[in-house]
């Protein structure tokens, strides 16, 4: 008879509304009405980033004032408003942020007893996408989870017909574990859902891979990549 190992496990701690601040990006808790009519301006005409959320498109800025406070006040999940930096190319002063709300995310899912939280609802405007700031915020969030509140499982979930969001979830050291079948309905659609992870164990090794790769000395003067994430 197998018998799983004692674990000796205290519960994570609830995620909380901080501030995160990297090299090229701050991490503000979402705040409405400070937000949204930078996020309306850099995500108005852009339907299709709306295409494999949950919400939008919206219609005017009203609308996604009122998407943005009820994300604000959720009872279940903790959205942060992601501010990349002016310039990616120098190593800014940490106690300010210099740029505009691009785009957010959130903690979901959250199962402090058994140190399980999704990081979701990623919403990256055009001018944030492939961008250091875009991996920096993924990666300040991953080391809130497992060094700061202590969990054993991150996790990333998309729609199985999401191939950037999948691309998006392995170049950032998640592991593919499977799909649910008829998962969800959305938007009136079916959605098979694919899942992956990071687990405690496995976030040392990335943490170094993150660190190395957004150093500054792996771009060169116009900002271009010498080695890719994948390779650290």
């Amino acid at each position: 008879m197998l018998e799983s190992a004692v674990l000796n496990w205290t519960a994570a701690r609830a995620p909380r509304p901080v501030t995160l601040r990297g090299r090229y990006v701050t991490l503000l808790p979402l705040d409405a009405n400070r937000d949204s009519a930078e996020l309306w301006q850099h995500t108005r005409g852009h339907d299709e980033l709306w295409t494999w959320m949950s919400d939008g498109p919206f219609g005017s800025e009203a609308d996604l004032h009122r998407a943005l406070a009820e994300k604000q006040h959720s009872s279940s999940s903790v959205f942060f408003t992601i501010f990349p930096e002016q310039s990616e190319n120098s190593d800014l002063d940490r106690n300010t942020k210099s740029g505009h709300a691009s785009g957010y995310a959130s903690f979901m899912r959250i199962e402090p007893a058994h140190g399980v939280v999704e990081v979701g609802n990623i919403l990256l405007t055009p001018g944030l996408q492939r961008t250091r700031a875009a991996t920096e915020a993924m990666f300040l969030m991953m080391r809130r989870v497992f060094e700061d509140l202590g969990y054993r499982r991150y996790e990333w979930k998309c729609n199985a017909l999401n191939e950037p969001s999948r691309k998006a979830a392995l170049r950032l050291g998640f592991t593919f574990e499977g799909i649910f079948r008829q998962h969800m309905v959305v938007k009136d659609h079916n959605r098979d859902t694919a899942w992956f992870a990071i687990l405690d164990h496995e976030w040392p090794a990335r943490r170094l891979a993150f660190e190395k790769w957004l150093d500054p000395t792996n771009f060169d003067q116009s900002g271009i990549q010498l080695r890719s994430l994948g390779s650290f």
